[in-house]
């Protein structure tokens, strides 16, 4: 069986670093703990788990601090977590069993599932999380950094779920936009950084985040259709586009970015929501309606999974949207059906949450 070592940087992380390692402790065979400057008891906490604990000075830079961590990993495979990720007791078995199979089959690279649940909107995406360690891995990003593996490897999609608890440890009053990201960016730019493709694309999402709409437009179009962005990654900037133009007061760059959508790739739930204003706008309902039906009708590649998914736009937005629909036509029991429908999957964002398994007594283990 693979022998893991759990890697992961660290600050200020006393509230959240204990739950996240006592849901990993029947997993991994190695923690490595690298803590970039903490001022409370983050490193007191993380000794109680491990002895592979680590000063690195913070430089601004992601990657420079997940490499680090890395570099001390001594077992078959690194897997990384941030502070607070978890993984459910749900996925415990399965993350056995992918454990057994690793060096049997020979894998490289391991792709997770990334759960982001919150009361508001149900998103995920899929990332690396897993690599043999002799690979040539390397972080690349000074913020929302990911790994980029040189060479050809074998790879697998593991049914394995790692959560991301964030917006479940604060109260939705609560939260605030942190703008340590944008501010690192932008003093980077400011020192002469040339941002890579990938920077802006994330530099971008940070400006729009913070209401920055005429930079997070700037930096999206500067990267829309490039080579190196893919399909989905690139339907998600036109999405984020026709956001910031409508809120920066050009609400008619919307209209024309979900039409070269539609030209690109199947319909994108968010642009088939779009359609479907633009049409009731016109007072079209019966086109609306073909429209907000796209939206959850139709389903997206598998290859959007390692994009941004925001689920809204195929669950109860469209449906929502498809009961105004049919009350404006005075089909009640359509009306009455949708608006079912929408409450299931708002209901189902609250229940995700509750489900989440954040256990307080771990917090000062």
């Amino acid at each position: 069986m693979a022998k893991i070592s759990l890697c992961m940087i660290v600050k200020n992380e006393e509230k959240n670093l204990a739950n996240c390692l006592a849901s990993v402790k029947d997993v991994v065979d190695e923690i490595v703990i690298v803590d970039t400057g903490s001022t409370d008891r983050t490193k007191e906490i993380a000794r109680k788990w491990t002895d592979r604990v680590y000063d690195f000075e913070w430089i601004d830079d992601f990657s420079a601090a997940r490499n680090e961590s890395f570099r001390y990993a001594t077992k078959d495979y690194i897997f990384w977590l941030d502070a607070d990720d978890i993984l459910e007791s749900t996925e415990i078995e399965k993350f056995k069993h992918l454990k057994k199979s690793l060096l049997k089959e020979k894998i490289d690279v391991v792709y997770m599932k990334y759960f982001l649940p919150s009361d508001q909107v149900e998103s995920h995406t899929t990332r690396i999380r897993m690599v043999k360690r002799d690979l040539s891995a390397r972080w690349e990003g000074i913020v929302h950094e990911d790994i980029r593996v040189l060479g050809n490897y074998r790879y697998t999609l593991s049914d394995v779920i790692v959560t991301h608890t964030k917006d479940l440890n604060t109260p939705s009053e609560d939260r605030r936009p942190s703008r340590r990201n944008l501010e690192i960016y932008e003093q980077n730019i400011a020192r002469g950084h040339k941002l890579s493709i990938a920077d802006m694309f994330n530099y971008a999402r940070e400006c729009s985040i913070h209401k920055d709409y005429p930079n997070a437009i700037k930096y999206f179009e500067l990267i829309r259709d490039h080579p190196e962005i893919s399909l989905p990654n690139n339907m998600f900037i036109y999405h984020k586009l026709a956001t910031c133009y409508v809120l920066n007061n050009q609400p008619e760059k919307e209209l024309e970015l979900t039409l070269q959508s539609l030209a690109m790739d199947m319909p994108y739930p968010a642009f088939s929501c779009r359609m479907g204003e633009h049409f009731i706008k016109k007072g079209k309902i019966e086109v609306a309606i073909f429209w907000y039906k796209t939206a959850y009708l139709q389903p997206l590649s598998d290859s959007y999974s390692f994009s941004v998914a925001d689920a809204t736009y195929h669950t109860w937005l469209p449906h929502q949207q498809l009961a105004v629909c049919y009350e404006s036509l005075g089909e009640k029991d359509q009306a009455d059906f949708h608006k079912r429908q929408a409450e299931y999957y708002k209901n189902r964002l609250v229940s995700n949450t509750k489900k989440v398994n954040i256990s307080p007594q771990t917090v000062d283990s």
